[in-house]
């Protein structure tokens, strides 16, 4: 994911968010948007006044550091950002206020190894499939891109029963287990992969067919229903676009 995303979604927040609305404002974010955001924050903060205070959790999953549990157990936030998946069960769930919900950006998955480390070819879906097969182990996050290779790729290449995956509950432990040499291959979305040590993008899922879905990689925006007493009518503030 390129940093001209957040640049512009952080932009367009200091252009529209009403002046003098509030001095703070709180975000929870998942792990495919943060690398840029993290790096385009300091600006925005300098150069619209507003104090941001950041939170993170996984998009999906059964864990307590989800962003959906964290809401459930009553953790305040203006702003959320997280996978389409995701955020769609939080509008279900009456957690995030109607209309609000905007897409930001696409990322595709990606295969992480080793820094140094030779790098496989998945430049097609039978290489994807051999490469995985390969694999000593390939870990994965539990989130929304773990729950499709699991629920639904692994199956479709007919390997769900053959190759050794390791779940860690955030895209950060996949790649600690990469860079450790725990794990031989991370599969998770490539701004994950671009922002971690000790690793290295060894390629991407190739484009247009079961193996790179773009439905899942969507990464939505959302406000929080009542978030800091605020109206908004849309968050097309948060529109951005590579």
């Amino acid at each position: 994911m390129k940093a001209s995303i957040a640049a512009k979604l952080l932009v367009a927040v200091l252009f529209v968010w009403p002046e003098g609305a509030f001095a703070q404002m709180k975000v929870l974010i998942s792990g495919g948007f943060s690398g840029a955001y993290e790096k385009l924050l300091p600006e925005f903060e300098q150069e619209s006044g507003i104090k941001v205070t950041t939170g993170s959790g996984a998009s999906q999953g059964d864990g307590p550091q989800t962003i959906g549990a964290q809401l459930a157990r009553g953790e305040k936030a203006d702003v959320v950002i997280l996978s389409r998946e995701g955020l769609d069960g939080l509008i279900a769930a009456n957690r995030i206020a109607a209309g609000t919900d905007v897409d930001l950006a696409q990322v595709g998955i990606g295969v992480a190894v080793r820094a140094g480390a030779a790098k496989p070819d998945v430049s097609t879906v039978d290489a994807v499939k051999q490469t995985l097969l390969k694999a000593r182990v390939v870990a994965i996050p539990a989130s929304t891109s773990g729950i499709w290779l699991v629920k639904e790729l692994f199956p479709k290449l007919g390997i769900a029963e053959t190759i050794n995956v390791k779940v860690t509950p955030r895209g950060t432990g996949a790649t600690a287990m990469v860079a450790s040499g725990e794990a031989e291959l991370g599969v998770l979305p490539i701004s994950e992969i671009l922002h971690a040590t000790g690793v290295e993008l060894a390629g991407v899922f190739p484009r247009g067919n079961p193996v790179h879905p773009d439905v899942f990689s969507r990464r939505g925006g959302g406000l929080e229903r009542g978030a800091s007493g605020q109206t908004v009518d849309r968050i097309s503030l948060f529109r951005a676009r590579s």
